[in-house]
């Protein structure tokens, strides 16, 4: 018998539903669905709390070969948490925009801080600034649902992080800043090999 229809046959003896069972052990109703119908495993932590909530041991719960597909899986969650919490960090780390001079000024493109800047129309400014502060907000939002177990929010905060990076680096790129440019692209470059690296 498969980890899923033992896990159905445990709960239904002790009369309980998939919320209740999902209390019991502090985690979602939605990972409690996910292992009944065979779609994944429960983390080792979770595995612990099921074999005591039900009184049996982990082997009993687990042959050995779902116990290294458990172990994988685990593995690649992990990897994928950190993937995301690194990308939101990349976000924040775009405030340094604001206060590290890598913007060109007067004549000569001498390096400013964004406040500093004083040759380009306000507008323009207005828009560097924006563009900055969405981008880090996003990713304080990001670092903040990470927390919440609720990965779809947490796909839609990587996304639009992704995106307004996209966005910065061509604004300072046609807008003729190279260093806020090339910074953008770095922080653009890390987080599509970092994504690139959780799909393998």
């Amino acid at each position: 018998m498969e980890f899923s229809e033992k896990l159905q046959q445990l709960r239904k003896s002790k009369g309980l539903t998939q919320e209740e069972l999902a209390q019991a052990i502090y985690v979602s109703r939605t990972a409690v669905s996910k292992w009944e119908s065979g779609r994944g495993y429960p983390n080792l932590d979770s595995l612990k709390e099921l074999a005591k909530f039900f009184s049996v041991t982990v082997d009993e719960l687990l042959s050995p070969d779902e116990i290294i597909t458990a172990a994988e899986d685990e593995k690649r969650e992990l990897i994928g948490n950190y993937t995301v919490l690194l990308c939101h960090v990349l976000d924040v780390f775009m405030a340094l925009l604001l206060l590290i001079p890598v913007f060109g000024s007067g004549t000569d493109k001498q390096s400013v801080s964004l406040f500093a800047l004083s040759d380009i129309q306000t507008w323009i400014k207005i828009v560097y600034a924006v563009v900055i502060g969405l981008t880090v907000l996003n990713g304080v939002c990001g670092l903040i649902i990470s927390r919440l177990d609720k990965p779809q929010w947490s796909k839609h905060r990587l996304i639009t992080g992704f995106a307004l990076s996209v966005i910065a680096c061509l604004l300072f790129i046609i807008t003729r800043q190279p260093y806020a440019g090339v910074f953008c692209f770095a922080i653009l470059f890390i987080k599509g090999w970092l994504l690139l690296r959780r799909k393998t």
